[in-house]
């Protein structure tokens, strides 16, 4: 019997901006829609949450929100976040409190994938050496060094490794110096890969186009971690759920509640 309960799509923004910041060298001037989503896996051995997005008070606080996306460093605006969208509402939403998150694993530290940690103390958290240090040295400008304090239970990783059985962190740096994706075995529906910030877009994927924003500029290692997603997928006949895509989401998860 499988382990894995299935996937949950938490929707906890929604942000607009030049396609090119998605697709390195090319969709300059179209301006894109892109979800900004948290991962709930659940397993019988218990849940993982893939991401925590935005911290919502830096939203939600004009002065905050003034300070932390200034026009010149974020010129398409910053995120737009209900109140509705936040970690806590979500798991209330289904009956759980941020006690019932065993793991929170992030696949990298940039604002719109761990500003949600202050929703979510004091549970494990789970991130690769590389990019914890790069994250801290302010690597590029959308760390934000407040959203990953040191008291806070990190449990730094240096590998691939299983969280847990049928959930497998891989590494894919490119886009950051330590992101992560995660390889998960669902029930019904055959293994997917949450490729993380790794592909953005199905076009990421189908036309190996490496993400706008690179660690170093380095391209290669992006365009690499590519081709590794597609080899894995390939291999284990799995489907690659790219981040930000937000066809993708409305076509395959938008209102569909837990894919097992």
């Amino acid at each position: 019997m499988s382990q894995i309960l299935g996937i949950r799509p938490l929707l906890t923004a929604t942000h607009r901006y030049d396609k090119s910041l998605s697709t390195r060298h090319r969709g300059q001037g179209q301006i894109i829609e892109a979800p900004v989503l948290a991962w709930l896996v659940e397993t019988r051995n218990g849940r993982i949450l893939y991401d925590v997005g935005c911290d919502y008070r830096k939203l939600a606080d004009p002065a905050l929100r003034d300070r932390y996306y200034n026009p010149e460093e974020f010129p398409f605006g910053p995120p737009d976040m209900r109140e509705d969208q936040r970690l806590g509402a979500h798991l209330a939403r289904l009956g759980l409190t941020p006690r019932d998150i065993d793991v929170v694993f992030l696949g990298h530290l940039h604002f719109d994938h761990a500003g949600g940690l202050c929703e979510v103390e004091g549970c494990e958290l789970h991130v690769h050496a590389d990019e914890l240090a790069a994250a801290r040295a302010q690597a590029d400008g959308a760390y934000f060094p407040d959203e990953f304090p040191e008291h806070y239970a990190w449990r730094v990783q240096t590998g691939e490794y299983d969280l847990a059985p049928g959930v497998r962190a891989v590494a894919t740096p490119g886009h950051t110096a330590g992101h992560m994706s995660l390889v998960v075995e669902l029930p019904d529906s055959g293994p997917v890969i949450l490729c993380g910030d790794a592909a953005d877009l199905r076009e990421n994927l189908e036309a190996e186009v490496a993400p706008g924003l690179c660690w170093q500029e380095r391209e290669d290692l992006a365009l690499a971690s590519i081709r590794k997603l597609k080899g894995l997928a390939k291999e284990a006949g799995a489907e690659l759920w790219p981040n930000h895509d937000i066809g993708f989401y409305r076509e395959r998860l938008a209102d569909r509640g837990r894919v097992s």
